[in-house]
């Protein structure tokens, strides 16, 4: 329900209604403007303030005659007023108009965004506190490298979200301008104080300069932001995708009761909502190419660029609100399963403490290389016997690579069996962890 409330407000910005609604606001900002330099007389200018509406019916019919869509709109707008309608989009071009409107829809869009991303920095915070010391293993290449924390791996997350939002508060800057400058920009027709006025009423920064369009860099900069931002949600998503694979199954995303995984197989826990994730990410990411361009168009203005942003305005904003409130309910929801990180953590029968013997020895005077040497082939024995089906624990239960190293009479010159033992001590690996999440979360 709550994704489904998101999707709504944020289509909600998009719709034809949205759209000439941001035209009509742009187009009172301006007879407000013309009325405060003193062009368009008071009761003309409360006349078009009060009574100016649209039609979208009627703007479909005329623009089947007109076959332009702006000009349809004032159209529309003129015949729901009497002859101050004169005074109706007068000294502006259309982009004038359509650019400033869809900054308004932007920036609105781009606050929900925002709002969204901090959402989702709460419950990541939440989890991450809630699992600190949980112990896990860390992996390179997918293999099974050193002992860390799961509460770790979620303050990466909330420190990559952070330069997201920074990012998009930044970005919220940029995208925020309106203009009001004429044809080709050149304020010919309109002096700069009806474009600043405009923009002051609008809640916009006015352009420092125009030509025909707002530039499209403004645009493009939206779009990679927002591809960023998929990119390192998909991540997180591909991320509990492998958690939930059967053979580690550390975590998984919530399954409710009566939820069906497959059609044929019963058993099956499936997932869907990262998978989902990942596959609209892609989505997001394939619309900056468009966007970025869309920069180049030729001379003032040509309008290349308006059919995509039809498409890829409306499409990145709806698909990205969707796309954090689902990853907002796995990260919230997620099922943890502390035994089966512990479980994988000893698989391997304690290889993950291999640095921290070989960190011991040149204390010892041993060189780097022979202490290398010294701790690999007692680790390849363990790997030889993983490759075979073997156990990488002793009948005692022990760790066979413990075994190893306390039998190794070159390794015993130089570390006593107390001092190999503490090198198998979980806790010398969260002993920071504390100090990392005061850094991450101030």
């Amino acid at each position: 329900m709550v994704e489904r409330y998101a999707r709504e407000e944020m289509s909600s910005k998009w719709t034809m209604n949205a759209k000439y609604q941001a035209w009509l606001d742009v187009e009172k900002a301006v007879v407000k403007a013309w009325n405060r330099l003193g062009l368009i007389p008071d009761d003309d200018a409360k006349k078009i303030v009060e009574n100016g509406s649209f039609d979208i019916d009627e703007i479909d019919e005329i623009e089947k005659v007109t076959r332009h869509d702006l000009i349809a709109f004032t159209t529309s707008v003129a015949n729901t007023l009497g002859e101050e309608s004169r005074w109706f989009h007068y000294g502006m071009t259309s982009s004038d108009t359509i650019d400033t409107a869809v900054a308004l829809q932007m920036k609105s869009s781009l606050e929900l965004v925002i709002k969204d991303v901090k959402m989702l920095m709460e419950s990541i915070k939440t989890r991450a506190n809630e699992h600190k010391m949980t112990l896990m293993v860390g992996r390179s290449h997918g293999i099974h490298g050193e002992p860390i924390t799961f509460g770790l791996v979620l303050a990466v997350w909330y420190d990559e979200m952070a330069r997201h939002l920074s990012n998009l508060e930044q970005t919220l800057d940029v995208i925020s301008v309106g203009q009001v400058s004429g044809a080709m920009g050149n304020f010919a027709h309109a002096p700069l104080e009806l474009e600043e006025y405009t923009c002051e009423e609008l809640g916009l920064k006015a352009a420092p300069v125009s030509n025909q369009v707002i530039q499209r860099d403004r645009y493009a900069r939206l779009a990679t932001a927002l591809a960023l931002l998929a990119s390192s949600i998909e991540k997180f998503a591909v991320q509990v995708r492998h958690w939930q694979r059967t053979e580690v199954y550390e975590c998984e995303e919530y399954f409710a009761k009566g939820q069906k995984g497959s059609s044929a197989m019963p058993h099956k826990r499936n997932p869907i909502l990262t998978e989902n994730i990942t596959g609209l990410a892609r989505i997001i990411r394939a619309y900056a190419t468009p966007a970025m361009e869309n920069v180049s168009l030729w001379h003032e203005r040509d309008i290349s660029h308006s059919s995509t942003e039809r498409f890829w305005l409306p499409d990145s904003f709806i698909t990205t609100d969707f796309m954090l409130h689902r990853m907002n309910n796995v990260i919230a929801n997620l099922t943890v399963y502390p035994e089966n990180m512990m479980k994988n953590l000893n698989l391997t029968g304690g290889l993950v403490f291999s640095q921290r013997v070989l960190l011991e020895l040149p204390l010892q005077g041993v060189s780097r290389e022979d202490a290398y040497r010294i701790v690999q082939r007692n680790a390849m024995k363990v790997w030889e016997g993983l490759q075979q089906g073997k156990p990488a624990l002793n009948e005692e239960g022990e760790s066979l690579y413990l075994e190893n190293l306390l039998a190794d009479d070159e390794l015993r010159e130089k570390l006593s069996e107390e001092q190999i033992r503490e090198c198998f001590n979980y806790d010398y690996y969260t002993k920071n962890v504390d100090k990392i999440f005061q850094r991450v979360f101030k």
